[in-house]
Formats: structure tokens, sequence, C-alpha cells
């Protein structure tokens, strides 16, 4: 960015050059969002899937232009008073939460494709595309205005992809009960966002961080609450304990390529923005935000796990909805080094964007397998993955290994690394209580990951007309599906075998 300075009195000029290459990843996702709603009207209904793979396309092509950012240096919208403070970053923190979304869209992309056969294709693509530009620019906003912004238009368009389904009275009630709840959510942070514009008179984060230090006594409380409303709406975003309750409906009644969509990219979307207004527009109030985190973590990660150890095998879509109440507990874990940064310093952060890249790897191949498996058993119960090894042992074989990834156990080493690196947060940051409720929580969650696991391997149940084990009929698998498959096997077992390749995030600092 650069601003033209004017000859005869020296004031700078309001007149800014935008940064295109900056900006260039959000950009280009939303304008392909708009290309592909207009090519809906023009393209038959034989050509619909090429809509797929144009988004698909577009997706690549923004992760592409992460590539010539990679410095992380680059600043664009940035004031004129010689403050320094700018509306969009792209550095390193940016830059690694774009690529985490950026692929996990691509991956939803390529689960989706022959799966939207009952969707409306154009509105469906729009609708991804849109939210995903939102979720990429998050991670690089600076300032709240941009930052509700960006969290608004990640998660609308998200709204009407739970419910796109219709005549699905399942996903109506999801899509309404993740609406009506994220909306009091947003309501709620916007009036946190209103008493800090009130109390500093700016709205860029690091402007906000400066006037925090010293805001008159007869307004820190009214900066306090507006510290804590903040808060909410991001904390409903990463699906923390209590504003976790719309997360198991949602995951059941949406397509499952959304929900492993909200599973990944949500998340990413809420712990960026939480990272973002608490390390770098709050550092002065980390004795308010830190040990309510703390709290938060310990609730989450101890919820989502009791209900998902909790899961019968024979309910219906019972595997995605333990997968949903395993996502909770992993927020919980996510949660703990960003409690840490304020015992100690930002470059805990690393930790948590460590842990995350991890998870989106893992979980979006337990979608992608998940998916691959209602092909046959559209009631997706963890019953239908009993003897899964017989009929398709690779599927079978790389459940398994995402799932020991989310448990912590070889030869999933990277997420057990990534648990390690966790731990040592709260530990350094003194959090000694948070990292015992941690090593309770992965106990507890070996358990229902091992069953699972197990149940993979041992021998189909017998059919009690026949005697005998039920033939599982074959179907072809969509290339696209079993690209993600194939994507995300590789991807974790590449990390697995390099954990460096992103444990290195968790001992520099990012910003």
């Amino acid at each position: 960015m650069t601003v033209a300075a004017d000859s005869a009195t020296g004031a700078a000029s309001l007149v800014q050059s935008v940064d295109w290459l900056a900006v260039a990843p959000p950009v280009i996702a939303a304008s392909v969002a708009l290309i592909v709603l207009v090519a809906d009207l023009f393209v038959g209904e034989r050509h619909k899937p090429l809509l797929g793979y144009g988004a698909v396309a577009g997706l690549v092509a923004a992760l592409a232009m992460l590539v010539p950012l990679r410095a992380g240096d680059r600043s664009t919208f940035c004031l004129t008073d010689g403050s320094q403070a700018c509306s969009y970053t792209a550095d390193h923190f940016a830059l690694v939460i774009q690529a985490l979304v950026l692929g996990g869209a691509l991956l939803t992309a390529l689960l989706s494709i022959g799966d939207t056969r009952k969707l409306p294709a154009g509105e469906f693509w729009f609708l991804l595309l849109a939210s995903a530009s939102g979720a990429v620019l998050l991670p690089a906003a600076r300032d709240l205005a941009t930052l509700v912004v960006a969290l608004e238009v990640a998660s609308l368009p998200a709204f009407a992809l739970v419910g796109i389904k219709r005549g699905d009275r399942r996903s109506s009630e999801a899509a309404l009960k993740f609406f009506l709840s994220s909306v009091v959510a947003t309501a709620v942070m916007l009036l946190g966002v209103s008493f800090v514009y009130a109390t500093t008179g700016t709205m860029h984060l690091t402007e906000i961080a400066a006037r925090l230090d010293d805001v008159p006594a007869r307004f820190s409380t009214l900066a306090g609450a507006g510290v804590v409303l903040t808060l909410v709406g991001f904390a409903f975003k990463t699906a923390a304990a209590p504003f976790h309750f719309w997360v198991p409906d949602t995951y059941v009644g949406a397509p499952l390529p959304i929900a492993a969509y909200l599973s990944v990219v949500g998340k990413a979307v809420g712990f960026s923005g939480l990272v973002l207004v608490t390390v770098i527009g709050f550092p002065s109030y980390a004795d308010v935000w830190g040990p309510a985190l703390a709290v938060l973590a310990a609730l989450t990660m101890t919820i989502g796990n009791v209900a998902a150890l909790r899961q019968t095998a024979t309910r219906a879509r019972s595997a995605v909805r333990l997968l949903a109440w395993s996502s909770v507990g992993q927020a919980g874990y996510l949660l703990v080094p960003i409690a840490a940064a304020a015992y100690s310093s930002d470059e805990q952060i690393g930790s948590t964007v460590a842990y995350a890249l991890m998870y989106a790897v893992v979980n979006l191949g337990a979608f992608a397998v998940a998916a691959l498996v209602a092909r046959t058993h559209p009631g997706n119960r963890l019953s239908d993955y009993r003897g899964l090894y017989a009929t398709r042992p690779l599927a079978a074989l790389t459940m398994g290994f995402f799932l020991l990834c989310l448990a912590g156990l070889p030869p999933g080493i990277i997420g057990l690394f990534a648990k390690v690196t966790v731990f040592s947060a709260a530990v350094d940051a003194g959090l000694g209580w948070l990292a015992v409720v941690m090593a309770v929580n992965v106990v507890i969650a070996l358990y229902y990951y091992l069953r699972w696991t197990a149940a993979l391997f041992v021998a189909p149940e017998p059919d009690t007309a026949a005697g005998t084990a039920s033939p599982e009929p074959r179907h072809r698998v969509p290339a696209p599906l079993t690209a993600a498959i194939v994507l995300t096997a590789v991807a974790g077992i590449t990390l697995s075998g390099a954990p460096q390749l992103i444990l290195r995030f968790a001992a520099v600092s990012l910003f």
C-alpha cells in the first residue's frame, strides 16, 4: 500500500493505492463465486457439474496466490495519519490460516462434486465460495469492522448451505438452530465491539491495544464488558462450551461435505478471530480473557469427549454425531494455547496453529471416508463401519489412520506431537491444572477413537436371515471423492513422517 503526499503542505492524502496482490486470495474466491452464479443461468442441466470444477479451479488459483505472499510483509488499507495501523495485513499468521481455509474449502468442493445432484448446483457453489472468501479475509483483518464483516460473510452463506437440502425437515431445523443461535451470538459481539469503540475511539486492533492501556477509570468497567462480550461471538464460532449446543444437530442435518466444512473452516474462522482480538487487540486485559479461555477450554474438551463417549453404534447418523462431538472436544485443545498466551508470550499461538493444521487434515479425511461409506449406508451409523476392512481395505486403513491421529497414537505421529505441543504450552504458562484436565480428556477420547478403529477390522455382523455376513454392494466411487481421501491420507502420512513442517510454527511468533 502506498500513500500519496501533498507536495505543497506535506500532508498525507486520502488517496491510496490498493495492494491487489495482498488481497488476491479473498478477491479471487469472491470473483469466482459471482462467475459461478451467473454461469448457472446459462448452463444446461447436463453441464451443471462443470460449475463444481470451476469452483475447484477458483480455489486452486486462490491457493496459488499465497505463494508470492510467503514473505508475510504486505499490508494495505492503512491509516494516513502516520500511525501505521492497517485494516488488512498478509503476515505469516494470516497466510497460514488462509492456506488452511482454502485447502479445507477445496477438499469440501471435491467431496461435493457428484454429491450435489439433488441440490441446486449454482446456489451451492456460489454459497460455498462466498463463505470461503469471508473465511479467507478474516485472518488478515486488523480492525474490528473488517473482522465483523468477514465473520458474517463467512457465516451467512453457511446457514443456507446447512439447509440447502430441499424438502428435508432435519436439514431445515438444523439451519434454523444454527442461524438463530449465531444471530444472538453476533448481536452480543456487536454490543461488545460498540463498547470497545466507545472507550477507545478506534476500530484498529493495534490502536485499541495502545488505548486500552490508558482507559479513564470511569470507562474501565465499560471496556472490560466490551472485551468479554466481543469474545462471545468468536467463542460461538469455535463451538466452545457453553456455546456448542448447535454443533451436533447442525452437523447431522447438513449435507456431509458441509459438515466437514464447518468442522474445519468454521473453526478456523472462529479461532483466528479469537486470536486476533485477544493477542493483538486486548493484551492489556489478558487477566480477564486468559482465565476465561482456560475455563472454557476445560469445559469444552470435557463436554465434547464425554458426549462422544456416549454415542450409540446403532443410532442413525451416529458416526457423524460422534465426529461432531469429537470436534467440540478438539476445540477445547485448540483453546489451550490461546489461554496460555495470556500468561506468557504470543509465541504460544503457534501451538494452536500447528494443532489446527493437523486437525484440519485428519478430520477432513475422516469425513471423506464417512462420505464414501454413506454411499452404501445412508444411515451412517457407527455399526455400518464394522468389518469395513473386509470390503474396502484401503478405506478402512485410511479411516483407522485418521482416527489414530485424532487420538494421538502411532502411527498417527503428527496427532501425538501436536497434542504434546499443546500440553507443553499449558505447562510453560503455569496452567498445570489445565494440563491435567487435558490429559484426562485425552484418555477419555482414546476409548471412543479406538473402539471405532477396532470395529473397522473385526468380522462383519452376520445376516440374521441367512446366517452369513451380508455382502456389501459395490458402487463406483467418484474420482473427486477418491482424490479427497488420497490427498488427506498423503498429507497425514507426510506430516507424521516430517512433523516439523507444521510444528515449527509453535516455536516462532507469527505476527
